[in-house]
Parts: C-alpha cells; sequence; structure tokens
C-alpha cells in the first residue's frame, strides 16, 4: 500500500513549498492537503466586529478554506497534471487537529512548513509545527 502524506496548508509560502516537496518527491505517495480552521478567530471577531459577525465567521472560514485547497489543488496540478491530491477541512486548535489527523486518518508521514504565521501570532499561538514534530507518532519533515 502506498504511504500517505499529509500536507497541512494555509496558503503561505512555506506550506506550498510543503506541498511541492510532497507532490515531487514522494510519486508514489498518496497525498492529503488539510487546512485547519482555528476556531480562536471566532473570539477576535466578536471582540471586534460584533456577536452577530463572529456568528458567521465559521461558515466564512470553511468558504476561505476550501478557496485555499483549490489554490492547494491547483499547485499539485501544475507540478504533476497526473497526480490527484486529497483535501480536508478540520476545525480545532492546528497543532491538536493535525495530531488528531494523522491518528484517525493512518498518515505515515507529515511534511509542513516550519512556519506560516509570523510577527505577534506566531509568539502568542507558538510553533505549531514545533508542537507536530514533538508530538507527532510518525515522521515530520519541516520545510524551510
Amino acid at each position: 500500500m502506498a504511504e500517505h502524506v499529509l500536507v497541512p496548508f494555509d496558503g503561505s509560502p512555506l506550506s506550498r513549498a510543503a506541498l511541492e516537496r510532497a507532490v515531487t518527491r514522494q510519486p508514489d505517495a498518496r497525498v492529503t492537503v488539510l487546512h485547519v480552521v482555528d476556531p480562536v478567530g471566532v473570539v477576535y471577531e466578536a471582540e471586534t466586529a460584533g456577536v452577530s459577525d463572529a456568528k458567521r465567521w465559521v461558515d466564512r472560514a470553511r468558504v476561505d478554506a476550501e478557496d485555499l485547497l483549490g489554490e492547494a489543488e491547483e499547485l499539485a496540478d501544475e507540478l504533476d497534471p497526473d497526480r490527484e491530491v486529497e483535501t480536508a477541512v478540520e476545525v480545532g486548535s492546528p497543532a491538536r487537529t493535525i495530531l488528531d489527523y494523522v491518528d484517525e486518518h493512518d498518515v505515515d508521514h507529515v511534511v509542513m512548513g516550519s512556519h506560516g504565521r509570523s510577527g505577534v501570532p506566531r509568539l502568542v499561538f507558538g510553533s505549531v509545527a514545533e508542537r507536530v514534530m514533538r508530538q507527532s507518532p510518525v515522521p515530520v519533515t519541516i520545510v524551510r
């Protein structure tokens, strides 16, 4: 059976590089591109725009996630037109959700960018890649 590779994808240049690496360097692997919608955003939305906007936040976040995954599919198609990638959207804490996905979907390898966030959010939330790397039961390749 082919190896199952998970590529967490947030649209950042490093997540794009991780997808490129997975598609080009593991031609026989089954590749799943995962976007995690972090519900912490709804708290900020409620604080800045009000509760009514916060209620619509999850719906908008899912639409944005589908757009991002469409970009990922286009990138994979540009790299290898014969290659199909699977996509998935999950809601939760990014590191925990990625690790849960690994456990629940028989993932053999994670390929991810070293960071997606920058500036203050990265300092506040910590490194998702670092948490995944430290806690993953499968090998993790970090792309820089």
